[in-house]
């Protein structure tokens, strides 16, 4: 079943809602040839005071640090974006959705020099459940190590979300699904831990949080982000260091995160069970104050929510 509404949805494009069957681009576009777009992935709650977009600011700011990267000038502000997002989600009527803004080289010159072409802005929004499954949040997800390792430093930079990026994450994820896994977990050049396809990884030894740092070739999650918040909130230690392969095995807890995948405990890793084989006392506490700050049941003391 198709997840998008087709036939009453709006996009908004370059500034202008445009029906659905409508938002599209050419066949010469560059971002087609060359992979020339750089994208965010958020969700909008429906919670009890409303709907609310779950730091939308911080994804933008991500969305323009990216665009730097790659010289991509966005010829609208980050406020300007930030409301485009909101109006994009009111003009489909969603209590609850996913939000794709995209940047991409558009139509111009085809050739690897991007210069020539326009830089164009894009923002989807549709109805997405569990990411990795509707009961993964709470019995977790079987994974393995991939045989694909992720960008070597001064190759890609792993800092920018781009969709270039992501063909190293479908094969990631195709070979775990293809071996019947949920996801993947990718190791960088040095053979450490990296992250999944599309969340950053954490694991939790002696009860104390461990996760990659932003130099093991990683994202910078904004529900990682969030996650550490929590933790430092909840009194319990965490330490980003760089981490061998096999401290997966004999962690306690393993969990990605991600603004899809929210907070997902992982049972098993290469069919070697994690902990007791389902979600440990340290995810649970994480998960719970993560939905009671969506929820309203937390001050939001990080101002995380955007109201629609």
């Amino acid at each position: 079943m198709c997840p998008f509404n087709e036939k009453n949805g709006m996009v908004w494009i370059n500034g202008k809602l445009v029906p659905w069957k409508d938002a599209n681009i050419h066949i010469a576009s560059h971002v087609i040839h060359y992979g020339s777009s750089i994208f965010e992935g958020f969700r909008a709650y429906n919670t009890p005071k409303g709907t609310a977009i779950l730091r939308n600011d911080a994804h933008i700011k991500r969305l323009y640090n990216s665009c730097k990267m790659y010289r991509m000038e966005i010829p609208f502000t980050q406020e300007q974006f930030e409301q485009a997002v909101i109006q994009t989600i009111k003009a489909n009527k969603l209590k609850a959705c996913y939000i794709r803004p995209v940047i991409y080289r558009g139509y111009g010159n085809l050739g690897v020099d991007p210069f020539p072409n326009p830089v164009d802005c894009a923002i989807l929004v549709w109805e997405w459940g569990q990411y990795l499954g509707e009961k993964a949040l709470e019995n977790g997800v079987d994974v393995k190590i991939s045989t694909w390792q992720r960008m070597a430093p001064n190759t890609f930079p792993a800092l920018a979300k781009s969709g270039a990026n992501y063909m190293n994450s479908q094969l990631i994820k195709m070979e775990a699904l293809l071996e019947g896994y949920a996801e993947g977990i990718a190791l960088n050049v040095s053979g450490h831990i990296s992250e999944g396809s599309g969340e950053n990884i954490f694991i939790v030894i002696n009860g104390q949080i461990h996760t990659p740092p932003l130099s093991s070739s990683i994202l910078p999650g904004i529900t990682r982000d969030m996650v550490i918040c929590i933790a430092k909130d909840l009194g319990i230690t965490l330490v980003e260091e760089t981490l061998p392969r096999e401290m997966l095995y004999i962690a306690e807890e393993v969990f990605f995160t991600g603004s899809a995948a929210e907070i997902t405990p992982i049972r098993s890793v290469d069919k070697i069970t994690i902990g007791n084989g389902k979600r440990g006392p340290v995810v649970k506490r994480l998960q719970d104050d993560f939905f009671a700050y969506i929820n309203g049941e937390k001050k939001d003391k990080y101002r995380w929510l955007t109201y629609v």
